[in-house]
């Protein structure tokens, strides 16, 4: 979820909608989240897999569907690495530019490269290893901005209000609720990856119990970290004028706020957002690895996707195909264009994905139930899903582009490039699909299948 990466970037992307009320934002964006988190959670206790979201659609819809999320969910995984890669790059370059003037803000792209290394190498020691960095630089990230926010609500002093949690503060082209919804669209990135632990679970004790935790208490524990940070900003900032707060390195940032308020404690900003990126990468080419695994086994995709490293058991050849996407997107789009222009390139086409596949989690929750007929709860089977399909809607509209409701914007070139991009890798796959179905049907019904099971039966 890189959670010091989106208090500092994702999440101020939507002072343009909510201005002084985004931490009311914050919770619609935690409330549709939790929805989502809820119908993952108990389809991952019914199907622990590596195949997770795409066996979770192809059970609970169809075995096309199924493949279709995977085909959308590896795109995911592949374009995380360069998205937080890229946020490393032009990060590290303007401020080194600020504090020595002589070093070239165009030099982003070495740090991007060094990032890249560190999370093949990470992946390539198996996933204790990668988990244990992602931990690891989790928990520094959350301590510098949980500190920081803590003096940042000690400044306020009598300027803390509870104001900033209704619609007081929403700016005068987007006032009321649809400042409100508008701004929680563009936090959703921030919430991205809360589902990252479902592809682990052949590789987790007890995952029937553990992923399905992992999944809630991530979206819970950081959401509520989300609410807190930008709370503490907000007030500190002031609320009638955070719409002009920014999600650079200038004063109207966190980085800025902490230099002026607080001198050195800038630095540990800094290193929060860098690490943040780097776990993000880490997290990012664990999720794809192991769906493009999981995928491969089956023959769903490519069969050399299922090969292993022989000592540490970890998806080697998947980890390296996603250090080569990493390194073509990354370079391709940032020095193409640049990397600030090409990081909202990539988050454009991953909202549009992953507000898509979160869509379809909750449609496959009620499916899955209401096939088993028994057990049926009415209210975590179909009231919560329904809720959660609802609350994807706008996020999904507003990132392909598609106006409907007021706050929705459009896109320009090069950002509005990127629905027509997601657009032709899903036809691809469904030329794929069909091919497969024509040539081996099996491959796609194979999507469901939950392979843990059957490592249990064989099991004493």
């Amino acid at each position: 979820m890189a959670p010091g990466a989106a208090i500092a970037a994702s999440i101020p992307a939507g002072v343009a909608f909510a201005g002084g009320s985004l931490p009311l934002a914050v919770i619609f964006a935690l409330v549709a989240c939790l929805f989502c988190a809820c119908s993952i959670g108990l389809l991952a206790r019914e199907m622990p897999a590596a195949g997770s979201l795409a066996t979770y659609a192809a059970r609970g819809l169809h075995p096309s569907i199924g493949f279709l999320v995977a085909w959308g969910y590896v795109l995911v995984g592949f374009l995380i690495p360069p998205l937080v890669l890229l946020q490393l790059g032009f990060t590290t370059a303007a401020t080194l530019t600020s504090e020595f003037h002589g070093y070239p803000a165009s030099l982003w792209w070495p740090w991007a490269i060094l990032g890249a290394l560190i999370v093949l190498a990470a992946g390539f020691y198996g996933v204790r290893t990668s988990a244990r960095l992602g931990t690891v630089l989790g928990l520094f990230e959350i301590g510098v901005f949980l500190v920081l926010a803590i003096f940042l609500i000690v400044h306020a002093g009598s300027h803390n209000t509870l104001s900033v949690f209704t619609t007081k503060y929403t700016p005068s082209g987007f006032r009321g609720i649809s400042g409100v919804i508008g701004g929680s669209v563009y936090t959703i990135l921030a919430f991205g990856g809360f589902e990252g632990a479902a592809p682990l679970a052949e590789e987790t004790r007890n995952p029937r119990r553990t992923i399905q935790r992992a999944v809630l208490l991530a979206t819970l524990l950081i959401g509520a970290l989300y609410v807190f940070t930008t709370y503490a900003v907000d007030v500190a900032f002031g609320p009638k004028g955070f719409v002009n707060f920014t999600t650079g390195t200038g004063a109207a940032s966190w980085e800025g706020l902490a230099r002026s308020l607080y001198g050195i404690f800038w630095f540990f900003v800094f290193l929060a957002i860098v690490n943040s990126t780097i776990a993000n990468a880490n997290a990012g080419v664990n999720v794809s690895s192991r769906t493009a695994y999981a995928m491969g086994r089956i023959g769903a995709f490519p069969r050399f996707l299922a090969q292993v490293h022989p000592k540490h058991r970890s998806p080697a050849t998947a980890i390296i195909v996603a250090f080569v996407i990493t390194i073509a997107v990354t370079l391709g789009l940032g020095l193409g264009y640049d990397p600030v222009t090409a990081f909202l390139m990539v988050a454009t086409a991953l909202v549009i994905v992953l507000a898509a596949i979160y869509i379809l989690m909750n449609a496959a929750c009620i499916g899955f139930f209401a096939r088993r007929r028994t057990g049926l709860n009415p209210l975590l089977h179909v009231v919560i899903p329904v809720l959660g399909i609802l609350a994807f809607i706008p996020a999904w509209l507003t990132s392909a582009g598609i106006k409907v409701f007021s706050f929705v914007a459009p896109l320009a070139p090069p950002e509005s490039y990127m629905g027509p991009g997601v657009a032709v890798f899903m036809v691809l796959g469904v030329i794929y699909m069909i091919y497969l179905y024509r040539t081996a049907p099996e491959r796609i019904t194979d999507v469901g299948l939950v392979h843990l099971d059957a490592i249990d039966e064989d099991l004493p």
